[in-house]
């Protein structure tokens, strides 16, 4: 008959789950407030596309470096109080860049202080969702990724329907209260991993097999993650973060074109599930593999969307695939290091992909300042998906590490 705190933590791991979703979600939809609002500052304040696409390129490099920081923070003081900091954050630097009256300003507000807040939030929330389960962790890691992914539903939409009414300062500063009623009481619920709670209250229990920091990080599967981690975000940003003003350019009405970067998220959503289920039954690092080379050859589609309907068909494809992938990355890194130092593990991961992340935005950017087009953004999104696919193909060559399912 299994014991109360047994039971407890079997429903428990749940709430923390939800907890995660939501504040992903806010959090996700914050950050990327900025493609939907892209239009609206430049033709308020003059500032050019590449300039304002350069504050999301900060922003993704501030997550980067902030991730680091965050995850091994996640690892000594748990994620609740990393977590709390990042919504504070948050909220501060959504309402200073729309106090922004210069376009080096707003990069720095924008990019740098939203940029690090979101770091405090992703990879330590992941960290503790990996804690918690021992099996269906590929589902756990994917539902909290789902939520993160109801962002384009949620909070796009929003933030379209916002500035219809009010200009882009007034926007963001509604969402920032909304980020402070929302994320602050959800971070609350979000508790230390049992067997690092019980670890540390415990001096004399057993410890995962030896393994430092410093070899962690030295180590092959940790490299072929952070390669393969910043390929795949290379690959994806930069049409995520244009979608809408590519959209625009092929003569969509704006909130039409959001529609479509909802449907990504929606797509999303779908793929997150079924690769979490998929990576359950077939491996994390198979699965991987094959949806890294679905995403590689589905993002070529954009090249040959031009009215609502194909960019509807190309943006669910895209959608499943880019999302279902991201889960996975969680899941190896728990497959393979010991759980004491998951936050600084998925946390290096989370630098890479957000180093990836940033080239996205500006390189979109400068290519239709320069042509005129995105052609060349999707081109070299399918060259980068490529990369990524024979990346995680290299990483499926190497031993696995006892450690999936090892309590710290």
């Amino acid at each position: 008959m299994p014991s109360w705190s047994t039971s407890l933590r079997e429903h428990y791991r749940w709430i923390v789950v939800a907890a995660g979703g939501l504040l992903g979600c806010v959090a996700i939809g914050a950050l990327f407030s900025l493609p939907v609002l892209l239009r609206p500052i430049a033709l308020d304040t003059g500032w050019s596309t590449t300039g304002i696409s350069t504050a999301m390129t900060v922003a993704f490099v501030a997550l980067a470096v902030g991730s680091m920081f965050w995850g091994a923070l996640s690892d000594r003081v748990g994620p609740r109080l990393v977590v709390v900091t990042g919504a504070l954050l948050l909220t501060a630097g959504l309402v200073l860049a729309s106090l922004a009256t210069s376009l080096v300003a707003f990069q720095l507000c924008f990019g740098a202080i939203v940029g690090v807040s979101a770091a405090a939030i992703f990879a330590p929330l992941m960290a503790c969702v990996t804690g918690w389960f021992d099996t269906r962790r590929s589902l756990a890691v994917s539902l909290v990724s789902a939520g993160m992914g109801m962002a384009p539903l949620t909070m796009s939409p929003l933030v379209a329907w916002l500035v219809q009414g009010h200009d882009w300062r007034s926007t963001l500063q509604i969402v920032a209260a909304l980020v402070a009623v929302i994320m602050l009481p959800a971070a609350m619920l979000v508790r230390r991993p049992p067997a690092l709670t019980a670890a540390a209250t415990t001096p004399g229990q057993a410890q995962e097999p030896g393994m430092s920091v410093g070899q962690a990080v030295r180590s092959a599967p940790f490299l072929i993650l952070v390669l393969t981690s910043f390929l795949t975000c290379a690959t994806h940003s930069g049409p995520i973060f244009h979608t809408v003003s590519y959209a625009v350019t092929c003569g969509i009405p704006l909130m039409a074109a959001v529609s479509i970067y909802s449907l990504e998220g929606l797509a999303g959503m779908g793929g997150r599930l079924v690769f979490g289920l998929l990576g359950d039954r077939f491996g994390a690092a198979r699965t991987l593999v094959l949806a890294l080379l679905a995403q590689a050859v589905v993002v070529l589609g954009y090249l040959y969307a031009r009215e609502l309907k194909s960019f509807y068909t190309v943006a669910a494809l895209f959608g499943f695939t880019y999302a279902g992938v991201m889960p996975l990355f969680a899941v190896i890194a728990r497959e393979n290091f010991p759980l004491r130092m998951m936050g600084t593990v998925i946390g290096g991961t989370t630098m890479a992909s957000s180093i990836g992340m940033a080239l996205g935005p500006v390189l979109g950017g400068l290519i239709y300042d320069s042509f005129s087009s995105y052609a060349w953004l999707f081109i070299g999104a399918f060259a980068l998906g490529m990369g990524a696919f024979l990346s995680a193909l290299m990483f499926m060559r190497l031993p696995r590490r006892p450690f999936a399912a090892a309590a710290a």
